[in-house]
């Protein structure tokens, strides 16, 4: 009878251990309701930069949608009173939470913003538990073929460890390549860097070739003018300084390439101007089909074709 007790003691506590150990690895994968729970579990210098950034980026759409209204507005008259179309939606995954506003226009064609609210790390990306991420993207589509698509994106996040990861990509993907353009482009980028001491060697090389989870047959051609920021970070000692550097180099390339639109979008154009931009506007949906490996495996269809794939694609 003794040893039976014995017995069911020793259970009993092997249970209440397994239970203990049980809830403790639970509580390493921290669960937030909403939003502003995973905003407030941040560190306080984490969430002045995390603040930071959802006043760019209320700022950045702002800026932009006002700039592409005003374009398309101002050439309304001459191109029969077609109508601007504005439109937003909400997207849910387990990954992360999606808005999109998409405007479209006679000059500028379409514009589309995605928002990403992160709510898990994505396969691929590493071990890290994200505690709250941030991924913003603006895509624009003009009209003239004189002037290639833009994509421009941000990406920041922090990690239970209280790391921070940066990203972003800049370029434009031009049909018609006119050298001054391209090289303007090139220059604004080229001054930033410059003007921040640091080298653009490597990120221009990334915007270029893409990473190793890219495929090269699919692959996107940009001008490379810009530069990509999914590779190592700007400044290794500081995420919060590689947060600002981006942040700043996504203001000067978007409104040096409006600046282009404007300056080309009365300008004539060819038949094979026309072939060019088409060309490129189908490459850009194949590169999101096949080549992305955001878009061909993490963000839905509904959610990328909508935020950034041209206003056509011919076949």
């Amino acid at each position: 009878m003794k040893i039976e007790k014995r017995q069911m003691n020793t259970r009993l506590f092997l249970s209440f251990i397994f239970v203990f150990i049980l809830q403790g690895s639970f509580s390493l994968q921290a669960e937030y309701a909403n939003q502003t729970e995973r905003l407030d579990a941040l560190t306080p210098d984490n969430k002045i930069i995390a603040e930071d950034l959802i006043t760019f980026m209320q700022a950045s759409d702002d800026k932009y949608f006002a700039w592409v209204n005003k374009i398309n507005e101002q050439n309304l008259p001459a191109l029969g009173d077609q109508l601007i179309n504005d439109e937003n939606f909400d997207w849910t995954t387990e990954y992360s939470d999606y808005n999109i506003r998409v405007v479209r226009g006679p000059v500028i064609e379409k514009t589309g913003r995605m928002l990403s609210e992160g709510k898990m790390t994505s396969p691929g990306r590493g071990d890290k538990t994200l505690v709250w991420g941030r991924f913003y993207s603006i895509d624009i589509h003009p009209k003239t073929p004189l002037v290639g698509m833009l994509h421009a994106t941000l990406v920041l996040q922090f990690f239970e460890d209280n790391s921070i990861g940066t990203g972003g990509w800049l370029d434009m993907m031009p049909g018609t390549r006119i050298p001054e353009d391209l090289e303007f482009l090139k220059q604004t980028t080229d001054d930033y860097f410059e003007k921040h001491n640091a080298n653009t060697a490597l990120y221009r090389r990334l915007v270029c070739k893409g990473t190793e989870d890219t495929i090269e047959y699919w692959r996107r051609k940009p001008s490379c003018s810009g530069v990509s920021f999914y590779g190592p970070p700007v400044f290794r000692d500081s995420g919060e300084k590689s947060y600002m550097f981006i942040k700043g180099m996504f203001t000067e390339f978007v409104d040096a390439y409006l600046q282009l639109v404007e300056k080309r979008m009365n300008d004539s154009f060819t038949k094979e101007d026309v072939l060019a931009q088409e060309t490129m506007r189908r490459r850009w949906l194949m590169d999101q089909l096949f080549s992305d490996p955001f878009a061909s495996k993490i963000v839905p269809f509904e959610v990328w074709s909508a935020a950034n794939v041209p206003p056509t694609i011919k076949f």
